[in-house]
């Protein structure tokens, strides 16, 4: 703002505030889950942990995004039940936001690929005193398959985990 005077011109400061405006359909949206669950530990699945952890901060998914150094949909798909495997560096990223350890935004699928695929499948196959074509022929995979996974690789899928654990009950 400026006036002018017959002394000359007084210039006032102006200052320009910015806030996130927050739709009211996502506080909803957002008072619904937090009432579904009041704590991160009764979640079991990656997507809803990390739209809890969102939720709890208010943040939006596109300020979650440009932190991890994703593009907003590629985020926005994290949140997605049906997704299998979660980056782990761009998760590191996300727990270093919300200030948790990376392994609470885990499941368990991806906290078997976190804490070393190879080592627990060979682990397990150490278990069952099995060699390696046994343990594949065991498994229904090909015995090359079975060798990478071991040597971390390639990783497994999450329906082989699921068969995997299985197999060890």
């Amino acid at each position: 703002m400026v006036l002018h005077t017959p002394t000359g011109v007084i210039y006032a400061p102006l200052y320009i505030h910015s806030f996130q405006l927050v739709q009211p359909h996502t506080l909803v949206e957002a008072e619904k889950f937090n009432i579904q669950y009041t704590d991160p530990s009764q979640i079991h699945n990656t997507p809803d942990k990390l739209r809890w952890y969102r939720y709890s901060q208010g943040l939006r998914q596109k300020d979650v995004a440009k932190y991890a150094g994703i593009d907003r949909t590629t985020y926005s798909s994290y949140e997605e039940i049906g997704r299998d495997y979660y980056p782990i560096e761009t998760m590191r990223k996300i727990a270093e936001l919300f200030s948790v350890p990376v392994t609470r935004l885990l499941d368990d699928f991806n906290l078997f690929l976190y804490h070393g695929q190879g080592q627990q499948i060979r682990q397990a196959r150490a278990q069952k005193s099995m060699t390696q074509k046994e343990y594949a022929k065991y498994l229904g995979v090909p015995f090359g398959t079975l060798q990478q996974w071991e040597q971390d690789r390639v990783s497994i899928t999450k329906r082989t985990w699921k068969n995997l654990k299985r197999f060890e009950e």
